[in-house]
């Protein structure tokens, strides 16, 4: 399958980056930190550091970084210079067949763009315009999930798809129809979609603090581990 870190830039990426040594930063500062943290390729010097945080203050933001398991050296160095960890990320997956079994009728949609009601309900869970933005200008195959119960809407999500894997993102239940099972069917309908356009694999972040959600992805046969965490300079 895709690389995790791979799939979700593709299915969810900054408007504009620009290269700074190993480093790319991100230009913006709405979105959220998957579109606005810097990354960087290989390891990099204390002077590659420095020079990736005086392009962070030059655009007025706060420095922040992603680091993945693999990048043991760089986050030593980033506590090093004072740097707290943010947010530690799971990346969890399974074959799309183990989600595709037929939803009930009804339960939910796919929809392009999305409705004015799902971009309310993402609002209602603090996914606000410079986060549909995103999904706007993901330039891979995609989707919004529209989630019915009760006859009403209830739920919203976010779908799209690169190098033969799927990534749901912005997946949201109004908290009046939570617990009736609308998630386990808008990821039914995600993963559907997903086999009609080729994908083979679905995969979620979540974070580590959010065990409600970890129980939930887990519950549905979803596997993985940390994918990565945030270093931010307070």
């Amino acid at each position: 399958m895709t690389g995790a870190l791979e799939l979700m830039r593709a299915t969810w990426p900054p408007a504009d980056a620009r290269a700074c040594g190993p480093f790319t930063i991100p230009g913006e500062a709405g979105g959220g930190k998957r579109v606005t943290a810097a990354r960087c390729a290989g390891v990099p010097s204390a002077g590659e550091i420095t020079a990736a945080e005086r392009e962070m203050d030059a655009l007025g933001r706060q420095a922040l970084f992603v680091v993945t398991p693999d990048q043991a050296g760089f986050d030593r160095d980033l506590a090093r210079r004072g740097y707290l960890t943010l947010d530690p990320t799971l990346a969890l997956t399974c074959p799309v067949e183990r989600l595709s079994d037929a939803p009930p009728p009804v339960s939910g949609f796919t929809v392009w763009p999305p409705l004015q009601v799902m971009r309310d309900i993402w609002a209602e869970g603090r996914i606000g315009p410079d986060r549909v933005a995103v999904m706007e200008r993901t330039d891979a195959p995609k989707t919004a999930i529209l989630g019915r119960t009760d006859d009403r809407p209830a739920g919203a999500a976010f779908v799209a798809v690169h190098g033969g894997a799927a990534m749901v993102h912005a997946l949201e239940v109004r908290a009046a129809q939570r617990r009736r099972g609308l998630g386990r069917h808008m990821m039914a309908h995600a993963a559907r979609w997903a086999a009609g356009q080729g994908a083979a694999d679905l995969a979620v972040l979540v974070t580590e603090a959010n065990e409600t959600a970890i129980a939930f992805y887990r519950g549905l046969g979803m596997e993985g581990g940390r994918c990565y965490h945030y270093r931010f300079r307070p």
